[in-house]
């Protein structure tokens, strides 16, 4: 993971909003006093509340579907089907599964009390934590916000949701909804920059919630551990892709390049370099080069299916990387600053300490490296830091579960990338430097959740066996339970 490609509001690019008088750490202290406030009244814990708030942001999502739409081509560039399959939709998916599951999520557990104990009952209950400080990045920064927002809810919390300022247009779209459409006295979004976010990280939560970049990332753990506050850090980090030389080469780049340049490439899983056996890395560019072309056309400046990089700062921090790669630009390598546009370039074989092979490139520039072996590629990917997401592609299922078992990454996939993420059957989330926690489905529920165990007692019959004075019989039975 890079500590250059923060993908956040909260790095050293200064906000172009200035702080209000209303967001200083008095007022934010105000604010989430009177969420605490609502909280304690325990109006959040019921399920009946959960629930519809969950439908009306769903509802929100399908009222002004085109809202969310404009803002995030306003922002990206996107297209408006990525934008909606990205962003929208998938957190539709989010929340339809969190209403079908909620009440089964909160219900109380019946657990075994253990021998010692008895007689007796116990019992596991989830209790929401609080008042949830939930801070977004600007790559998707409709489902980034509100996907956790829907774990937040379906575990009974109270937010505070702070979107970021570099995607402004979704930002304003996000901060003029939620109030009409979520309960204010619960739920409440602050814009805003790096000051409003350095102060509201001063004041005790119950819970942050960080999507953003490892440099970050630490800035945050380390506020949080002046209150002991517990997070869920979504981070990122160099995620690579494994090519075996038997892999089906059309579907391997079909795949790594539509995961790689969905959103162009602002991704925290995109594939950031691939790993191909020296046999097939020539075939495999030259697929790629067609794939391009059927994508895109001849021209990708001129499709309407590719973003554009959020600024200017990022945009210029990708060209340095591509200036600096070494290797072979094998496909691409165009760039127009006046529309933040790179076009969707292959480098192969770049110097290993140039910048492009040690930070995070979250852009449209593909390292292509030549390896003997599967072995030497996993050799590769334990040498460096681990990985939010590595993919691996292979016709053998032998060749891709020795990757999974000998590497470590928060997520994978086999012959695909990016998919992992979009189910809410499964957890998402880093691992090491790419990030702790996770969410998604029940994992979200249980991240914004404590599972506080309860034992139950009659007060008679009251046994003698753990008071003093013990004696040798007791000693023998203790042993013999335990």
């Amino acid at each position: 993971m890079t500590d250059t490609a923060d993908r956040t509001e909260h790095d050293t690019e200064t906000s172009d909003t200035e702080t209000s008088d209303t967001g200083t750490v008095e007022s934010f202290t105000e604010l989430v006093d009177s969420l605490r406030s609502t909280f304690r009244s325990g109006r959040t814990r019921s399920v009946d509340w959960r629930r519809e708030q969950l439908r009306a942001m769903h509802q929100m999502l399908v009222e002004h579907e085109t809202d969310f739409v404009e803002a995030l081509h306003a922002d990206l560039g996107r297209p408006p089907l990525e934008a909606y399959a990205a962003d929208i939709g998938t957190t539709k998916a989010e929340i339809k599964h969190a209403i079908k599951h909620v009440g089964s999520w909160a219900k109380v557990k019946r657990a075994n009390p253990g021998l010692t104990s008895m007689p007796a009952k116990a019992r596991i209950m989830p209790e929401p934590l609080g008042v949830a400080l939930i801070i977004a990045p600007w790559n998707y920064p409709i489902q980034l916000l509100l996907s956790p927002m829907v774990a937040a809810i379906a575990a009974g919390n109270c937010i505070v949701a702070k979107p970021s300022e570099l995607s402004p247009a979704c930002s304003a779209v996000l901060a003029r909804l939620i109030p009409r459409f979520l309960d204010n006295d619960a739920i409440t979004v602050v814009e805003g920059g790096v000051a409003e976010t350095t102060a509201l990280l001063e004041i005790p939560f119950d819970h942050i919630f960080f999507t953003g970049s490892t440099n970050v990332g630490r800035v945050v753990m380390q506020a949080a551990a002046k209150h002991l506050t517990p997070v869920t850090l979504e981070l990122g980090g160099k995620s690579p892709t494994i090519v075996a030389a038997d892999a089906d080469l059309e579907v391997a780049a079909r795949r790594i390049l539509w995961g790689k340049h969905l959103n162009a490439a602002q991704t925290c899983i995109a594939p950031d370099y691939v790993l191909v056996e020296s046999s097939v890395r020539d075939r495999l560019v030259d697929i790629m080069a067609d794939v391009l072309g059927e994508f895109l056309g001849a021209d990708p400046a001129a499709s309407r299916d590719f973003g554009r990089i959020v600024n200017d700062r990022h945009f210029e921090r990708l060209t340095a990387l591509l200036e600096s790669a070494g290797g072979t630009v094998a496909i691409g390598g165009v760039t127009d600053a006046a529309t933040r546009f790179i076009a969707p370039t292959v480098i192969v074989d770049p110097d290993l300490d140039a910048p492009i092979m040690t930070e995070e490139i979250f852009g449209p520039l593909l390292p292509v490296l030549s390896v003997d072996s599967i072995d030497a590629a996993i050799d590769f990917v334990n040498d460096r830091p681990k990985p939010l997401a590595l993919y691996v592609f292979s016709g053998s299922s032998e060749t891709a579960d020795h990757v999974l078992e000998h590497t470590s990454s928060g997520g994978a996939c086999v012959n695909q990338t990016i998919l992992h993420i979009n189910t809410p059957n499964m957890p998402f989330g880093g691992v090491g430097p790419s990030g702790m926690g996770s969410y998604h489905g029940k994992f979200g529920f249980d991240a914004f959740s404590h599972h506080k165990s309860v034992l139950i007692k009659p007060q008679k019959p009251d046994p003698k066996l753990l008071y003093p004075p013990y004696s040798p019989l007791k000693d023998k039975i203790i042993h013999t339970a335990m």
